[in-house]
């Protein structure tokens, strides 16, 4: 049976200095996808954008929203509202998939071949690169002729094993190769060691951000806010397609997951970033609420 969410995303800054002039772009609209259906989206700015809000859709298909501000300001709100419907994951059966040798073989990129949108997704980023330690890493569960989503589900598991979730271990900045050397770090982390190991080894894989709805304790009321901006990995296999997975939680991305956008790595789908004359130094604060209907 489909879920149907509600999410509140809210950033706030309250700059230490005026801000003189800032351009801001951000990646906050739900997009329609094989199992999720966007039903209603608002987005709020305050103060209010010179020129309105302009929306636009980026080369793999999500939606963008750029805004403006040449009016000296000292604080910055941006409200994201929306109801999604989110369908159950089908079965996946693991041992249909074929052997990962043969799914790196046919992602190698060949000048001239035709387009394939897998293929971009096995190439290096900046956060996600192909390198050998992260070849090294991938090596512990795809082994020789292991069918590729079972090697998949094996390095999502074997990823929540090995790594301590420590939101103060990394940074926004953090790529694959230090997170993975540290053992530590949050979801983003989590995410980009994830693809870069399937990547070192030629395989394909997406970062996706998004939101995760979190379940209180028992008898415990669910708290305005404490939902939490989330990230988690789409890998392509040719029997099953994209399937998500989520190393933080070792888990296939089901109804608790709200996706947002995906790209090659944060880089590409940062949900707010702008760039501001003045303001002097502040850290955002978000506030995430995902609430079933």
């Amino acid at each position: 049976m489909a879920v149907t969410l509600r999410v509140l995303h809210e950033t706030g800054y309250a700059y230490d200095a005026p801000v003189e002039l800032a351009h801001h772009l951000g990646h906050l609209r739900p997009r329609d996808t094989p199992l999720q259906r966007m039903r209603t989206w608002e987005l709020s700015v305050t103060p209010s954008p010179d020129e309105g809000i302009h929306q636009s859709v980026d080369s793999w298909g999500n939606h963008r929203a750029g805004f403006s501000h040449s009016r000296v300001h000292d604080r910055l709100l941006v409200v994201s509202r929306f109801v999604v419907e989110i369908d159950p994951l089908p079965l996946l059966r693991p041992e249909t998939s074929p052997p990962w040798e043969a799914v790196a073989a046919r992602l190698r990129y060949r000048p001239g071949a035709g387009f394939d949108e897998a293929v971009e997704f096995a190439l290096g980023s900046a956060y996600a690169p192909r390198e050998a330690s992260l070849a090294r890493f991938a090596g512990r569960v795809f082994r020789p002729g292991t069918p590729l989503l079972a090697g998949a589900l094996a390095m999502m598991h074997l990823i929540f094993r090995y790594f301590a979730y420590a939101p103060l271990a990394t940074s926004v900045n953090t790529r694959a190769p230090e997170a993975l050397a540290q053992r530590q770090g949050v979801c983003q982390d989590f995410a980009h060691v994830m693809i870069g190991a399937m990547r070192s080894i030629g395989l394909a894989a997406r970062y996706v951000s998004g939101y995760l709805l979190t379940h209180p304790p028992p008898g415990q009321p669910r708290l305005v806010g404490a939902d939490a901006s989330h990230a988690w990995v789409s890998v392509w296999c040719p029997v099953h397609g994209w399937v998500a997975l989520d190393p933080t939680n070792a888990v296939p991305a089901g109804t608790d997951h709200v996706t947002l956008a995906w790209g090659r790595d944060y880089a590409d789908v940062a949900p707010l970033r702008g760039v501001i004359r003045g303001g002097g130094r502040a850290e955002p604060r978000v506030a995430v609420t995902v609430e079933p209907l």
